[in-house]
């Protein structure tokens, strides 16, 4: 297939609206798929403009000194190059959101520290520009070549994920990757431009081992003796979430595991909004994992099903 003529005009710059896939059940099968594992992290933009490495989150929101490591990384990309991909940590052989969720959301004064102990790897699943040339209206296939011909020669922390476009392979990925961490696969037409938010569409797939996911609890609502929902951050969105209720039972247990308030100028609580609204919440130190299971509704809808306290962890 001949590739579309270059986008004319400046470089891309954030934000940028990312594609987005829509959750399925079954694995999809076709000869005009591609396969690849879903990590367990942030999803994350990395730019290289005006001579910088410019991070951005799936919110839009820059964080670029939350991860001075892959900034540096970063640094041997040609001018004018777009990655987009999933920015994970490891421990012991697996993903750790918990650890990125940290990195995530550290002080810039931290970072640099954090980066040491807890170092951050990009698994790149999409190239939407490269050298100032816009990609996003070539096919997968054409920027899964060029994305792979990239990265191949700077090797880690920035790599390609992997790929198949054989469903049976892919079978067996979702059957043995979750032991590292893997939460299950999306699934891409492999003669399917980059499509965004913007054009309405999900033409992307996603099929998870389960509707329940490990979440980062970043503040509470309601009383700190007894919370009324948790405002937790998921894999693959730095966005918070505020949950539905907390089950009676579930309260005294927030109220004892909850980490520290983060300091709040006069002590007033954050805003996030939620529908046509806002609702105030308390931010709190990082640490506290809970599980959610997410339904899609007209809103969307997030349940605590319980959370992972310390001495659930020490037994993963």
């Amino acid at each position: 297939m001949t590739p579309p003529p270059a986008h004319a005009g400046s470089p891309l710059r954030p934000p940028l609206r990312v594609a987005r896939a829509e959750s399925v059940s079954l694995l999809p099968r076709g000869a005009n798929l591609a396969y690849e594992p879903k990590f367990d992290g942030h999803r994350m933009l990395i730019f290289r403009v005006d001579g910088e490495s410019v991070l951005q989150a799936r919110s839009g929101r820059i964080v670029t000194a939350a991860f001075p490591d892959l900034a540096e990384a970063a640094g041997p990309l040609p001018e004018g190059t777009v990655l987009d991909g999933e920015v994970v940590v490891w421990s012991e052989g697996r993903t750790d959101f918990a650890a990125v969720q940290r990195r995530a959301t550290a002080a810039p004064g931290r970072a640099p520290s954090l980066a040491r102990r807890l170092p951050a790897s990009y698994a790149a699943f999409d190239l939407l520009a490269e050298g100032g040339e816009d990609l996003r209206g070539f096919t997968y296939e054409q920027r899964r070549r060029r994305l792979v011909a990239l990265l191949a020669p700077l090797g880690p922390p920035l790599q390609a994920v992997p790929m198949t476009t054989d469903p049976d392979e892919a079978a067996e990925w979702y059957r043995s990757l979750p032991a590292i961490g893997v939460e299950g696969l999306v699934i891409k037409r492999i003669d399917q431009t980059y499509q965004t938010r913007h054009s309405g569409a999900r033409a992307w797939r996603k099929l998870r081992h389960t509707a329940v996911r490990d979440a980062a609890v970043v503040g509470f609502t309601g009383p700190a003796e007894r919370p009324h929902a948790l405002v937790v951050t998921v894999p693959d969105d730095d966005a918070p979430v505020v949950s539905g209720p907390l089950a009676p039972a579930l309260r005294p247990q927030a109220a004892a595991a909850l980490p520290p308030l983060l300091p709040v100028p006069d002590e007033e609580p954050r805003a996030m909004a939620v529908g046509r609204g806002e609702i105030g919440y308390r931010p709190v130190e990082p640490g506290l994992m809970a599980e959610v299971e997410q339904r899609t509704t007209r809103h969307g809808a997030t349940t605590v099903v319980r959370l992972r306290l310390p001495q659930d962890l020490d037994g993963d």
